[in-house]
């Protein structure tokens, strides 16, 4: 589980295509600190699995680490278009004693949204975004949802000019700084992930409403 709260811009320094698989190796420093194999790190907001880590340099300091993702991780998000030199979003799993700095977030990607416009400020930058059509339900105005790993309060929901779903975000000096959406730009794809309990929630009130067993 995460929180939302990007820790550091990672790079991809490696993107190696193996048919029905990918191996990525990304380039990193605060989230290796502790890293171990098999623990897990949000990549724009999808949960990969750390295989190994290693130094790319004779300090011994690791500052490299990869990841195996799988055909369906491939086909769910943006992670298929990823090249060597991009800049990823990263943020390791919490801990019982990690603040909840933004909301439950369990980097399982529910789809694929892109950027449509932004309209730059004094002090925020207001950003729209389409989303598919199947998780507009989820969204709502002052929800939460999650943008490439970013924890993000959804400001308006909406419709483009060309009938798409869409939402906004308001986006601080802070994240357009410290996270990928600073550099995202109009025609971008961006991994969504709706919040988890209205999922439940949906759930739970049609089992009760049909009288269905869960």
């Amino acid at each position: 589980m995460f929180t939302g709260i990007v820790e550091e811009l990672g790079t991809v320094e490696h993107f190696e295509d193996q048919g029905d698989a990918v191996r990525l190796t990304i380039r990193a420093e605060i989230v290796l600190d502790d890293v171990r194999p098999g623990d897990s790190i949000a990549v724009n907001g999808c949960c990969l699995t750390v295989v190994s880590a290693a130094s790319s340099t004779e300090t011994g300091e690791v500052d490299l680490w990869t990841a195996d993702v799988m055909q369906e991780t491939l086909d769910q998000t943006s992670l298929r278009g990823s090249r060597p030199g991009d800049r990823v979003n990263l943020e390791r799993a919490v801990t019982p004693t990690t603040r909840l700095g933004g909301h439950i977030v369990q980097g399982h990607v529910d789809g694929i949204g892109q950027v449509i416009s932004r309209s730059p400020s004094e002090h925020w930058e207001v950003v729209e975004i389409s989303m598919p059509p199947t998780l507009a339900k989820y969204v709502v105005d002052k929800g939460s949802i999650t943008v490439d790993g970013v924890s993000l309060t959804v400001v308006s929901t909406g419709s483009s000019s060309e009938g798409h779903d869409t939402f906004t975000v308001s986006l601080i000096p802070e994240t357009l700084a410290r996270t990928t959406l600073g550099h995202r730009r109009p025609g971008d794809r961006v991994n969504l992930e709706t919040d988890v309990i209205a999922r439940h929630v949906e759930k739970l009130v049609g089992i009760h409403a049909t009288g269905a067993r869960p």
